[in-house]
């Protein structure tokens, strides 16, 4: 599939996902198949761009083209200054956050929140595709279905992004009232998809290669993004590569296997964050590795006492040799 101008090698996406998302695991998923990836939302106040945070955020050393960038603000103005700059900073696609439920960005009216301010909506696109397109730079857009259950107006927004520009968009089955609870619905998005021409993509609840067969038959959608079902598995995206186009279901790596990728993983992850972060940032990582294995609980207790990178990676490598020499 295309945004824009841009041929993806299929159309399987990372989603962005804070704290999640950054460049080494978008490297890493899109190693083990994924077609695109979303960064992690970036600020659109010009005073937080000089944060080490948001620096990180707008590094894309060594990332596999096209370079998506997620924005989030509700200022029209200020969204379109932040797109140049992350637009000078690398960025080839800019992506449009409708959709984060979080408090503290639905608090300044931002996220999800902007659903309730279609009017507010158009002011942004219109500001943001004003100065990507002289670039062609693509715009892209990820919602919700709506604020909740009684304002279902994805459909409205998505015809609207269209009308404006928008090269793509993404819809979480859940309105912003849901946060993450319940179970994603997958009929606003088959209608949305049977009322625009731009790529629909649909998000939420995809954890399996038979799950997102599913949705791509069901909604008719030109792709899939996948978000908390990548955390400590980023090989699904190869296994519903895999499936979706050879109806094939290939086999869950092995210890071996997940071990080569989890400390290939931490050398980057150190290397992107340093000492003191990295050591802490990756214990998230790997406990959401070594999850589904009950022999590793004890281990995953033990590793969030280890301060330094050295001996985190040692006691990782030491704790998968026992497993694959058993």
């Amino acid at each position: 599939m295309k945004i824009g101008h841009w041929e993806l090698s299929n159309n399987i996406f990372v989603a962005p996902m804070a704290g999640v998302t950054d460049r080494p695991f978008r490297r890493l998923c899109k190693k083990l198949g994924a077609g695109y990836a979303v960064s992690e939302m970036a600020a659109s106040n010009p005073k937080l761009w000089d944060s080490i945070k948001t620096s990180r955020r707008l590094d894309h050393k060594g990332e596999v083209e096209p370079i998506c960038v997620q924005l989030i603000g509700a200022d029209p103005k200020m969204m379109a200054q932040a797109a140049i700059f992350n637009i000078s900073k690398g960025a080839q696609i800019i992506d449009i956050n409708l959709g984060c439920p979080a408090k503290k960005v639905c608090n300044v009216a931002c996220g999800s929140a902007l659903m309730r301010d279609v009017m507010r909506i158009e002011e942004i696109l219109k500001s943001v595709i004003n100065v990507c397109k002289p670039l062609d730079i693509p715009v892209t857009v990820k919602t919700r279905t709506g604020w909740d259950a009684d304002n279902l107006n994805a459909l409205e927004i998505a015809m609207l992004s269209e009308s404006l520009g928008v090269s793509a968009i993404t819809i979480h089955g859940r309105t912003r009232a849901q946060l993450y609870t319940g179970e994603a619905e997958y009929e606003t998005v088959k209608k949305i998809k049977e009322n625009i021409s731009i790529p629909v993509i649909a998000n939420g609840d995809i954890d399996s290669p038979i799950k997102a067969k599913y949705v791509l038959d069901y909604t008719g959608a030109d792709g899939i993004m996948i978000g908390r079902a990548a955390q400590g598995n980023p090989w699904i995206f190869n296994e519903i590569y895999h499936f979706v186009n050879y109806h094939k279901i290939i086999p869950q790596p092995t210890f071996s296997q997940m071990q080569e990728v989890i400390l290939e993983h931490l050398e980057e992850h150190y290397e992107f964050y340093g000492e003191t972060t990295g050591v802490r940032t990756a214990r998230k990582h790997l406990s959401w590795y070594l999850a589904p294995f009950t022999q590793a609980r004890e281990f995953v207790k033990s590793l969030l006492l280890i301060e330094d990178t050295k001996s985190q990676f040692k006691a990782v490598d030491q704790w998968f040799n026992k497993q694959i020499n058993k």
